[in-house]
């Protein structure tokens, strides 16, 4: 498994409904790359906005990286809706699991 997490700051002045629409055509199209296996989203307190996606491998994360209409989707958010983002990426985490039981 490959681990992308994606933590962002949006602009105070962005047009928001534009954004949700042009983020949620992303995630359908990421949902339909090569490898792909989960993407989740959260927002703290704060305003800080975590994304986390799982891939199969680095090849697959990276495909998604190079797609055309991503790409130009990330450069487009970079001028309209990003004040800060740091993107991290992990082959292989180490993973603990738990589940109660019953």
């Amino acid at each position: 498994m490959y681990l992308v997490v994606f933590r962002n700051r949006k602009r105070a002045d962005i047009d928001r409904e534009a954004y949700l629409r042009d983020a949620a055509h992303m995630e359908a199209m990421a949902a339909c790359q090569p490898g792909y296996r989960s993407f989740k989203t959260y927002t703290a307190d704060d305003g800080e906005v975590i994304a986390v996606s799982e891939w199969d491998d680095e090849a697959s994360a990276r495909g998604w990286g190079r797609q055309e209409e991503h790409r130009q989707m990330q450069a487009f958010s970079r001028t309209q809706y990003y004040a800060s983002y740091t993107l991290f990426a992990c082959d292989s985490p180490r993973i603990h699991t738990f589940a109660a039981k019953d």
